[in-house]
């Protein structure tokens, strides 16, 4: 289950962070999130240490927590997308389609004559549309 999604620009500013649960985990999930940015700075700054080509964008699990994973995308751009979700078998195949539609989704946004670039990301269309595929991806990896 999708808990958070992260937009997250060029100087690690966020550009859009949704959470999906009905708590008070807000401040939490913005910590995870900025937790996650460390661990993609070491990621692309160190390839040869993960073991990762520099052409692939999907950066995959970042690192599992005690209730939560966090997983990893990075734009050519360098924007970086973070997915939380506290799904124990979550495909690698699944979180690069989630990511392939976010990204689409993303790049609809920021294509708008009317949004300044580097500056957070208010559109209620993107919104919605991030909802839907949050929602499309929850359906489809349960059984």
């Amino acid at each position: 289950m999708i808990i958070c999604v992260a937009v997250v620009g060029l100087q690690n500013n966020p550009l859009y962070i949704q959470s999906f649960t009905d708590g008070d985990d807000a401040l939490k999930l913005h910590y995870i999130v900025h937790c996650s940015l460390d661990v993609i700075d070491e990621r692309v700054n160190n390839p040869k240490k993960i073991g990762s080509t520099l052409n692939e964008t999907y950066l995959g699990l970042l690192y599992p927590s005690e209730n939560y994973k966090v997983y990893g995308y990075l734009t050519n751009t360098k924007v970086k997308f973070i997915l939380v979700t506290t799904d124990e078998d979550l495909k690698d195949a699944d979180v690069r389609s989630f990511f392939r539609q976010f990204h689409a989704a993303y790049v609809d946004a920021v294509s708008n004559p009317f949004h300044v670039p580097g500056k957070r990301i208010t559109s209620r269309a993107f919104a919605e549309r991030v909802s839907t595929i949050v929602r499309s991806f929850g359906t489809s990896t349960t059984i």
